[in-house]
């Protein structure tokens, strides 16, 4: 079995990119709740609101020069859907049993 090196290197690359996204989100959500709270200087404020700008300037540059930045998105649509599945089955788990889920 022939193993094709790039392809696996950018499959990679693909996932830890698409994973460093996920998490890029979280934390935007918890800066907001924080700005909101009124629980950050105006300094903090300012270092935090930089620091995401910068995360999220490497995360494209990455994607950029690796040309990834559409396998990324399809693997991010596709987290996203089996997130919403997900939830969709904890708060509807009586369509899920009768087989009428939104996909079905």
């Amino acid at each position: 079995m022939q193993i094709d090196e790039s392809s696996l290197k950018d499959g990679l690359l693909t996932l830890v990119v698409t994973l460093v996204e996920v998490i890029e989100e979280a934390l935007e959500h918890q800066a907001i709740r924080r700005l909101e709270s009124g629980g950050l200087t105006e300094g903090e404020q300012e270092r935090l609101g930089q620091a995401l700008l910068d995360l999220d300037a490497a995360v494209q540059q990455i994607k950029d020069d690796h040309g990834i930045a559409a396998s990324v998105a399809d693997l991010r649509r596709g987290l996203d859907d089996t997130v919403s599945d997900l939830l969709d089955g904890l708060v509807n788990p009586e369509r899920w049993a009768q087989g009428t889920r939104p996909d079905a």
